[in-house]
């Protein structure tokens, strides 16, 4: 049995994930689901969905960790995520693939649906598991509108329509999406897309190691 932590010896079949925070539970349920003992994930603060301009360089220290701890093969659970594409010139330098797409609202649907919806989604606002379930923490706390929710419409304005994007059947997370919906003045669609691509490409990255 392979013993885990810094400096610990790898196996030449086991593969880091260095993911996204905000999709670590659909990783680890995709991970439980396929079997896949020997992923092995890290993820990245959620937080820097805020700060695109920070994950390229906390994606080149987090590889350079990985390739200390003796992993050899290493894939990414992130798209372009509004890097630009500075994230793939990191990711070309030191040989390391990852999901394709542009964010998880994409690659959650699958990106065939994502590019079939085109203009219909122009002025969509996303909501997934993870940010009904933050979204306290990530929209209503932050944006102070605990205490102003008048100002809603100075940061929802532009949108006309709430998309809940739902990895589970969970109706204590539908309410949350629901109710978000009211408070912005945002018409309301559920999609059920389960892990979507997601699924598929740590599917192939842990099958292409082994």
């Amino acid at each position: 049995m392979k013993a885990s932590g810094k400096g610990m010896t790898r196996g030449p079949g086991d593969l880091r994930v260095i993911a996204c925070g905000m999709i670590a539970r659909e990783v680890l349920a995709v991970k439980e689901k396929l079997g896949l003992d020997h992923l092995d994930l890290k993820c990245l603060p959620a937080e820097l969905h805020y700060h695109p301009d920070r994950i390229p360089a906390a994606m080149e220290t987090a590889i350079a960790e990985a390739r200390a701890e003796g992993f050899q093969h290493v894939f990414v659970g992130y798209g372009d995520c509004g890097t630009g594409g500075l994230l793939d010139r990191v990711l070309e330098k030191h040989g390391v693939e990852r999901i394709a797409g542009p964010h998880c609202f994409a690659f959650y649907q699958g990106l065939a649906a994502f590019e079939a919806q085109g203009d219909a989604d122009m002025l969509v606002f996303y909501m997934t598991d993870f940010l009904c379930r933050q979204f306290e923490a990530f929209f209503i706390k932050p944006l102070g509108l605990d205490r102003h929710p008048e100002l809603a419409k100075d940061y929802f304005g532009n949108y006309e329509k709430l998309v809940f994007l739902a990895q589970t059947d969970d109706p204590d997370l539908d309410k949350v999406a629901e109710d978000a919906a009211k408070m912005l003045g945002l018409a309301y669609e559920r999609r059920s897309t389960g892990y979507g691509d997601l699924t598929r490409a740590l599917d192939r990255a842990a099958t292409a190691v082994r």
